[in-house]
């Protein structure tokens, strides 16, 4: 098995879990290590000998994704080994981290979306001195955000073009689903899908000026974490339903 790649840190990812093996069902180790070869060329990611990612899954838990809003960026900066920390010592078992942008892989024995996301926001903001809003995920509906194609082929599959999917804690209004729809330009175009977003940008996203829009700003919109639709369909592969 091949060690992890240090020419391409972005793609490292939190594993193995380190909590709740009690709950856990371990694949023989032969089979494990094919799901991991498999997993290994079908993404291009370097897995460590020890971890195997496919292997672990907590049983009869609610499996979900946390996608925490504005992670390692300006001063908020924190090692993904201390994230996957402060989510254990909520109780969390099988917690993983994909990339640093602060995308959190967990089980818990609660099935209660809001009281999870207090729990997580109130200990992230006692630990680090600031808050961070937290949107969280079911591994289906990860799938199901990866698999949505709200744009025209053309544009959709544009290798030019970047799609990202924002996650949002309720679905917009309906007038404020209209008004985002209609903020699209010749540049920029937006879609709504129940508690999520998407952005379709057919220049660099950091040049694009529809956020500043004095029509975007007037819908005063609530807040959101975005990411890459490919970073989404990474984290359904890697975490698909069981």
């Amino acid at each position: 098995m091949r060690g992890m790649s240090a020419e391409n840190p972005q793609m490292q990812i939190g594993w193995p879990p380190t909590s709740g093996r009690r709950s856990l069902i371990l694949q023989p180790e032969a089979a494990a290590r094919r799901s991991v070869a498999a997993l290994e060329d079908k993404t291009g990611l370097d897995c460590p000998d020890r971890a195997f990612p496919l292997i672990f899954y907590p049983t009869r838990m609610p499996h979900y994704i946390a996608f925490l809003r504005g992670m390692n960026l300006g001063n908020r900066r924190i090692k993904m080994g201390d994230l996957r920390a402060l989510f254990e010592e909520l109780k969390f078992t099988g917690v993983g981290t994909f990339i640093a942008s602060g995308n959190v892989i967990f089980s818990s024995k609660s099935a209660d979306e809001g009281k999870l996301v207090r729990q997580i926001q109130d200990h992230l903001a006692k630990s680090l001195g600031y808050e961070v809003d937290t949107f969280l995920r079911t591994r289906a509906e990860v799938a199901a955000v990866a698999a949505f194609r709200p744009f025209a082929a053309a544009d959709f599959d544009h290798p030019g073009h970047t799609v990202y999917a924002g996650f949002l804690t309720a679905p917009l209004t309906p007038a404020q689903s209209r008004g985002f729809a209609a903020c699209s330009t010749v540049v920029d175009e937006f879609r709504v899908q129940g508690r999520e977003y998407y952005w379709l940008c057919r220049i660099a996203s950091n040049e694009s000026k529809a956020w500043a829009t004095p029509q975007m700003r007037a819908l005063k919109l609530p807040s959101s974490s975005m990411r890459r639709l490919t970073t989404v369909r990474k984290l359904a592969e890697l975490f698909a339903p069981a």
